[in-house]
């Protein structure tokens, strides 16, 4: 984001605003920042502390220990893969380690031309299933290594259209 635009900080105010009588508007706050930009950057997190009185630290421990903020931009398609017990035991190491080498990035990285992310994560729930694979809220169940390839792919062409 760089320096905030003058429109990126009006509308920041206003999402504060929109929560100015909450007890505590923190959560809500950055949740409908990370909604709306996609991420939530240091001078974000400064103008917030600012607006709300909620100290800089308090701010980043909260977006750095909650999978759901980023402090960089996503990817158009964020590609989690459980890593859960269940998940990992049905072979979701195999399976990230396959997205990893195919978009030539490491989790938590996004590619280049800003079309994937990569994350791991801890468990989605879907142990049933396992191991999964979640892009964009989209489950997928049972996800093998020859499969990624085709996902991959997929998405590129919706992306292309």
């Amino acid at each position: 984001m760089g320096r905030l635009s003058m429109v990126a900080q009006k509308q920041i105010n206003e999402i504060i605003s929109r929560y100015k009588d909450e007890e505590t508007p923190l959560m809500l706050i950055l949740s409908d920042i990370q909604k709306e930009y996609g991420y939530i950057p240091l001078e974000v997190q400064e103008l917030v502390s600012e607006k709300t009185g909620i100290p800089v630290a308090e701010i980043y421990g909260v977006v750095t220990f909650y999978s759901y903020f980023s402090l960089e931009p996503k990817g158009k398609y964020v590609i989690g893969v459980c890593l859960g017990t269940a998940c990992y035991v049905k072979g979701s190491q195999m399976v990230i380690d396959k997205f990893s080498e195919l978009l030539n990035i490491k989790p938590g990285q996004t590619t280049e031309d800003g079309l994937f992310t990569l994350d791991a994560l801890r468990c989605i729930g879907a142990c049933g299933i396992a191991p999964a694979v979640s892009i964009n809220g989209k489950v997928y169940s049972k996800v093998s290594v020859n499969q990624v390839a085709g996902i991959i792919e997929s998405y590129r062409q919706e992306a292309s259209k």
